[in-house]
């Protein structure tokens, strides 16, 4: 099964490492627009 996030925009908080940037990879390898936020204050 193939899943398509294209016309998507996915928001990850703690894409800096870990699964956030996990996330943030396969997000968009799905095809949705991704918006990181990683760091401290």
């Amino acid at each position: 099964m193939s899943h398509s996030l294209a016309n998507k925009v996915a928001v990850i908080t703690g894409a800096n490492r870990g699964i956030g940037r996990a996330i943030a990879h396969g997000y968009a390898g799905a095809g949705a627009t991704v918006v990181c936020r990683a760091g401290h204050r």
